[in-house]
């Protein structure tokens, strides 16, 4: 009987957990764009499971455009500009680094995304703003309603860009978003926590309100960066903190 391998533990969902660890490995140039990978028979051998787990996993990393297979010869890595999907591993989001870049990211996709908000944003769509706020600071605001309605805050500012691509990938990374909060409740006094956090989406929420464009981006990237700062993820550098401590100013 195989031993499942250390390398990517005991689930119940081997076939996830073996795609996991092969998007990893790609992404530390463990395999390169173009290098073919290990047989099913190696790769079995290798993480003590079975072809069939294999199979399956490989099955899903070709789903989501990561290798590509050539019949009767194997899989290999898709170069990442001939990608059609996007994947994340959440498994990643357990190290420092993963966080940071998850932030780092959020800082350029959502600090422009507030201010075309604030330029385009009907009076629906601050309607639905603003209920999503006020779940965050009334009755839900010490439970886990209120990081659904943390999201829902964000999904509808990059609703009301008006611009399907950014609302689309806003959506998409907010299973990372959700559990960086939860990062974030865990570590931190909650009552503390959640009184700066609605403070600082309530100078977003103004902003837009106003339709004042860079205070909304102002109000936005200094979030981003105060929310990675508290799971010790902020992105950027000194220089970076230095501005955004001066939005928080202004």
């Amino acid at each position: 009987m195989r031993q499942i391998s250390h390398k990517i533990g005991a689930t119940q969902h081997l076939p996830s957990k073996v795609a996991s660890f092969i998007t990893r490995e790609i992404a530390a140039g463990r395999y390169q764009p173009g290098e073919q990978l290990p047989t099913e028979h190696q790769l079995a051998e290798t993480l003590g499971v079975s072809r069939n787990v294999i199979r399956e996993a490989v099955s899903q990393l070709r789903a989501d455009g990561i290798i590509h297979a050539r019949q009767g010869v194997g899989a290999f890595v898709m170069e990442p500009e001939r990608r059609s999907a996007i994947r994340f591993d959440r498994e990643t989001l357990k190290t420092n680094d993963s966080l940071k870049r998850l932030f780092e990211l959020r800082g350029i996709l959502e600090t422009e995304a507030a201010g075309l908000a604030a330029a385009r944003r009907s009076a629906e769509d601050l309607k639905t703003i603003k209920q999503a706020l006020d779940r965050m600071s009334g009755e839900e605001r010490w439970q886990d309603g209120s990081i659904e309605a943390d999201l829902v805050f964000h999904r509808e500012i990059a609703r009301a860009t008006a611009n399907d691509y950014i609302y689309t990938f806003v959506c998409f990374i907010c299973e990372e978003i959700r559990q960086s909060i939860q990062i974030a409740r865990y570590t931190n006094p909650l009552p503390e926590l959640v009184e700066v956090n609605v403070a600082e989406h309530v100078r977003v929420y103004e902003a837009l309100e106003a339709g004042d464009v860079e205070a909304a981006r102002q109000a936005m990237r200094a979030h981003i960066w105060n929310a990675g700062a508290r799971i010790d993820a902020a992105p950027g550098d000194a220089g970076d903190t230095a501005l955004t401590k001066q939005d928080e100013r202004d």
